[in-house]
């Protein structure tokens, strides 16, 4: 008789809403930046969809527009709700808040050395690297499926941090975690089990 394996936590991963100056591409980084209106609307179509699920407790990003869209889904749940700077996105050093066609055209030589090697590299101005970054996030992501063992989770936080949870979730080496998209107010739900993990939904 094939025994039915206990799931540890199911982890709802949400990316933020749209923000402000979207139209430029901004690389916002550690840069604390509001949602559009349209922002708003996408994290309450996400608190919609999640309504009826029965999460454990509910973390975030310290940064305004992880805390607003956690707050919307908090609404409909009466459980625990964390911010952690640890959480964060990425920091990019001499790149924050500047769009992405400015880096293009100030930086040639920098984008130059990150396509050669994509996880090591480090932005000018005390920037992280995608290793570092995984560094980072990780340690935090295991404590609280640790802490939070045997609830479900939802965590709303930003592209490169969801990007670094789903590659590791994958078995991807980090220089392939910008080959799936992720968009504002995504969904994204991945399943862990004592020996495996499960990933339901990428960028839904």
């Amino acid at each position: 008789m094939i025994q039915k394996m206990e799931r540890i936590n199911r982890i709802y991963l949400v990316r933020h809403g749209q923000v402000k100056g979207y139209e430029t591409i901004p690389i916002c980084g550690h840069t604390d930046v509001d949602l559009t209106e349209t922002g708003v609307l996408q994290l309450d179509g996400v608190a919609e969809r999640l309504r009826l699920v029965e999460p454990g407790a509910i973390y975030a990003s310290d940064l305004k527009r992880a805390v607003t869209g956690a707050r919307q889904i908090a609404r409909h749940h009466n459980v625990p709700v964390h911010f952690l700077p640890e959480l964060r996105e990425m920091y990019f050093g001499d790149w924050e808040g500047r769009s992405l066609g400015e880096i293009i055209s100030n930086y040639p030589e920098e984008l130059e050395k990150r396509k050669k090697d994509l996880s090591h590299y480090a932005p000018p101005g005390g920037g992280e690297s995608i290793s570092r970054f995984s560094d980072r996030i990780m340690p935090v992501f295991e404590r609280i499926r640790i802490e939070e063992a045997g609830k479900d989770v939802v965590i709303v936080v930003h592209a490169g941090v969801n990007r670094v949870i789903l590659s590791h979730a994958l078995g991807l080496d980090l220089s392939r975690m910008l080959n799936f998209q992720q968009d504002y107010g995504c969904l994204n739900i991945v399943d862990y089990f004592p020996d495996s993990v499960m990933v339901k939904l990428i960028n839904g």
